[in-house]
This record gives C-alpha cells, structure tokens and sequence, in this order.
C-alpha cells in the first residue's frame, strides 16, 4: 500500500511539471503517425467528423488546433473560424451561418469557436439578449442531435485554464510582436468578466452537455500536456481503421537529352542568414 502511495505521489508530481519539449515533441510525432492514418480512413470511408473547440481568451485554442493539423491535409482537414457575422447574418437564424461549414463526406471540420458563442461572448458581452441566450441553449441539443442523425462524429472540448495562467498569457502577447495580434479590444474586455464568463460555462455545460454531444474538458494550464491528451482522446474516439497502401517507391528520373539550364539572370532574393 505504501509503495502504491508513493508511486501515485510520483507520479502526480511528474505531470505537475511542465512536459519538456523533447518529450512533448516525442509524443506528439507518434500523434500525428495515427492522425495521417485516420486522415486516409476518413478519406477512404467517407466519414464525417466535426470538432468544436471553446474556452477562454487564452486557453490554448489555437495552439491546440495547430498541433492536431501541422502534418495533415488543409483538404481533409479544415478549420472554421468565423469573422463577427455580417448585418446580413444577424438576421439569419443564429445557426444558419454555422451549418454550410459542417463537413461533408470525407471530411473533418474543425470549429476555433463555434455556435457556442452566442452561450460565452454574446452572452456576457451584450451581443445578444438574455431571451437570445436561454433560448440558444434550450435549442442547441436538438440541433446536435440532428447534426449527428446525419452521420457526423461530434466532438466538443472544452479547454479550461486558470485565471493566474490566463493572466500570464495574455501578459506574455501584450510583449511579444508575433502574438499582439492576439489581443484584441474584446478580449481585454473579456478579460476583466472571468466570472460572468464562469457562470455562463456553468449554464453551458448544465443545458448542452447532453449524452449525444456531450462536453470533453482539458486542463490547458500545460499546454503540451493538453494537446497531447486532447489528440489522443480524439483519437479514440474515432474509429478509424488502416487502409492498405501500395509501397512507394520513387520512379527513375528521366534523362536531360538536349535540355540545358537557360543562361539568363534570376532575381534572386539576398540571403542574409
């Protein structure tokens, strides 16, 4: 019992460290070796997968998002994420915008926010009516039900990080050129409503996480840790199989013939590393 303890101790201790980027790296190659696998079954079967990410500004969206579609195809893989909707789409059904974009056969569409929105940001922020809100989460189950009768895998996580590490993060764009873009007005604003952000996922999870859609939560305070739990959780919850390939194997080049290398000047760009 003790020596269960201690190991148990162990390795809780061991995860509340930060994965080291060689093992993450390690990890996430072995990952993306099944993702191409379930890439070619998609492909092969015809299925249609649809994943929805949310949480807050700094959750690790985007990230996760990148990691789960840097080896695989943009043509089976394709990510949505929406501009604000036009004059024109605030007055569609609020759904209405979001269905063209579910995938088709042979397809898996990924979802950077989704339809959710009208539960987080629309809702604290003012962007839609109390009425609005209630009315989108007593709607969306049937919707997903719908959407899954038809033949679509939906997925739904939901990326949870604590209000030290979003502070962090956002800390971390507002000095670094390459994440500024990140930062908008919105998301200051956000910010500043944790709370209200709070109570609206509790009433999101309480209506929407139903047994035919039902809600996954990650811990994203480790980022690597999470993209790594959340691909391997998606990937078994697809059941994808191997499709037989022929071996590759390169064809001999042609021989030049009478072709020579023109002698005329490129313009070649300054190499300066």
């Amino acid at each position: 019992m003790a020596k269960d303890k201690k190991a148990a101790s162990r390795s809780q201790a061991e995860k509340s460290e930060p994965l080291k980027n060689k093992d993450y790296l390690e990890q996430l190659r072995r990952l993306h070796v099944e993702l191409v696998r379930m890439q070619e079954w998609v492909k092969q079967s015809g299925a249609k997968i649809c994943i929805v990410f949310e949480g807050r500004d700094g959750a690790g969206k985007g990230g996760t998002i990148k990691a789960l579609t840097e080896r695989v195809s943009p043509r089976v893989f394709r990510v949505v994420a929406l501009p604000a909707p036009t004059d024109r789409e605030k007055s569609q059904m609020y759904l209405q915008r979001y269905l063209p974009h579910l995938p088709a056969a042979g397809e898996v569409v990924i979802f950077d926010r989704s339809w959710y929105n009208r539960a987080g940001v629309e809702r604290v922020m003012g962007f839609c009516t109390e009425e609005q809100a209630t009315g989108f989460l007593k709607t969306v189950p049937n919707v997903e039900r719908a959407i899954i009768d038809s033949g679509i895998v939906l997925l739904k996580y939901w990326l949870e990080v604590s209000p030290q590490e979003q502070t962090r993060r956002l800390e971390a764009r507002i000095k670094d050129g390459r994440k500024i873009w990140k930062l908008s007005p919105m998301d200051l604003k956000s910010y500043s409503r944790w709370y209200d952000y709070s109570r609206a996922r509790d009433d999101m999870f309480k209506t929407t996480d139903t047994e035919h859609a039902p809600w996954f939560v990650a811990d994203s305070n480790d980022k690597r840790r999470a993209r790594l739990n959340i691909i391997s959780d998606l990937l078994g919850r697809i059941p994808y199989k191997d499709v037989p390939r022929e071996k590759v194997v390169l064809p001999k080049r042609q021989k030049p013939g009478a072709y020579r290398e023109p002698d005329y000047p490129y313009k070649r760009i300054a190499e300066k590393f």
